[in-house]
């Protein structure tokens, strides 16, 4: 039999979770087990490579130490690679034991947290401990309590070796109905290369750099195609332009989408149209470019559009009225 032991506390010299799991080490080397145990703490790089030593486990023990709220990051770093990472029919067949201490408050609700999280990764739970501590060298001097930590382990070791079965939970369910995460159907194997490749930082520097320099090849191309369209609008005004008689106006258009309004100037059979501020317009146009389209394609007028809300105006409303004879699609 084969148990391991995940530590995932900060290890300090009095921390007592690394008193109660040496403990249960010393227990289960007495009934001939082989335990090895990690310290999360000191894969901080390779944590996603972590559920790989799940695979020939009978059982494992969770142990962590509340010192301000929840069971800490490196638990929780673990788990989400055991989620993205590790073999979930493995996982299955691997027994659980929880070992939660506190100094402060919430050892059993971090006890229940690693029961639900093991649960909905498919695992086995068994029977947990818990507790709190105030003063550590007490704690250990303590022949209660070592007899508890002692009886613990024995469970753990009585529970892994007749298979005990327990009645279906809702954690299980859930997984099945609930929890379908968008992920890439991958085999064991490629799901541990993958944890690899996540683990190593040069790799992961080299993707983000290559996804910002496709991100601004597209923000290029995207920036590009706004502007030939930009282009072809100002050429469509100019092409359906009609002039008028003793007709002069200053129009800017505020098209949703468009970084700066589009002016279109009219002297007379004369037409300026570029994008930018300009001062002293006589109205102030605001549409979407949807709309703007409707107009330029013959399927609606700009007195429509106006009336029927689909654009505002603000200024000179006569000549407003104007644009349907000045540009005629």
């Amino acid at each position: 039999m084969k148990i391991n032991i995940y530590y995932g506390g900060r290890g300090v010299l009095d921390d007592p979770t690394i008193f109660v799991i040496s403990k249960m080490e010393q227990v289960l080397a007495e009934l001939r087990v082989e335990v090895k145990r990690y310290n999360i703490y000191e894969y901080k790089n390779q944590v996603s490579t972590l559920p790989q030593t799940l695979g020939d486990a009978d059982g494992i023990i969770l142990a962590t130490t509340v010192e301000w709220l929840g069971i800490g990051g490196n638990m929780t770093q673990f788990l989400d690679a055991c989620w993205l990472y590790g073999d979930k029919e493995r996982i299955s067949k691997i027994y659980m034991q929880p070992v939660v201490l506190s100094t402060t408050y919430g050892e059993r609700e971090g006890v229940l947290t690693l029961e639900n999280a093991w649960e909905i990764l498919g695992g086995l739970p068994c029977a947990g401990l818990c507790g709190y501590v105030e003063n550590i060298e007490g704690f250990e001097k303590n022949k209660e309590y070592l007899h508890i930590i002692e009886k613990k382990a024995e469970n753990l070791y009585r529970t892994i070796s007749q298979k005990t079965k327990g009645l279906p939970t809702s954690n299980q369910a859930v997984k099945q109905s609930v929890l379908r995460t968008q992920q890439l159907e991958l085999t064991p194997q490629e799901s541990e290369q993958l944890s690899v490749y996540a683990s190593d930082d040069d790799y992961v520097k080299q993707q983000k750099e290559d996804i910002m320099e496709l991100s601004s090849l597209y923000r290029n191309m995207l920036g590009q195609q706004t502007e030939d369209t930009s282009v072809e609008l100002i050429s469509i005004l100019k092409s359906h332009f009609t002039p008028q008689r003793n007709f002069n106006a200053r129009y800017s258009f505020v098209i949703e989408g468009e970084d700066k309004p589009l002016f279109v100037g009219i002297r007379e059979d004369q037409i300026d149209c570029h994008y930018g501020d300009e001062a002293n317009v006589d109205v102030i146009v605001k549409l979407k470019s949807t709309i703007l389209e409707e107009i330029t394609s013959g399927r609606m007028t700009f007195q429509r559009a106006f009336t029927v809300g689909d654009m505002s105006a603000k200024g000179q409303f006569a000549t407003l009225r104007m644009l349907d004879s000045v540009f005629h699609f």
